[in-house]
């Protein structure tokens, strides 16, 4: 598949910390230093109280499955030989959410809603992306 048929993220100001530290293997999350927000997209203000001093910290890389579902029809050509997969979102334990992609057959079948996970890093197309690289137990 080349890389210009596989639809990747294009990070822009608000979101190049959150891409760098994928590649430097770091989950980074937006936290504002005022009052505290974590926020789940960032964003050059807070959502909450509208402050300018937002701070980049590092996650832990552990959460709990929000939801998911198992992906049979591929939505674009790139995506094809990858069916089916397991697409996630995760609350991650800092309070942001990811979304993510399993790595294996096996632990497709093991992600369910409530499941604690571990968000680890793959490279595609020279990108690092977040995906689920283990899953700790049914809930």
């Amino acid at each position: 598949m080349s890389v210009s048929q596989y639809p990747l993220q294009r990070p822009d100001a608000h979101t190049r910390n959150f891409w760098d530290g994928c590649a430097e293997g770091e989950l980074r999350y937006q936290r504002c230093a005022q009052c505290g927000h974590v926020q789940c997209i960032p964003r050059s203000l807070c959502e909450q109280c509208q402050g300018t001093d937002l701070q980049w910290s590092v996650s832990r890389r552990a959460g709990t499955v929000l939801t998911c579902t198992t992906v049979h029809r591929a939505p674009l050509p790139a995506f094809k030989e990858m069916v089916p997969y397991v697409i996630a979102i995760v609350d991650m334990d800092e309070g942001f959410r990811v979304m993510a992609n399993a790595l294996s057959v096996v632990q497709q079948d093991a992600i369910a809603i409530g499941n604690r996970v571990r968000i680890g890093f793959k490279n595609v197309h020279g990108m690092a992306l977040p995906v689920i690289e283990s899953v700790e137990g049914n809930p």
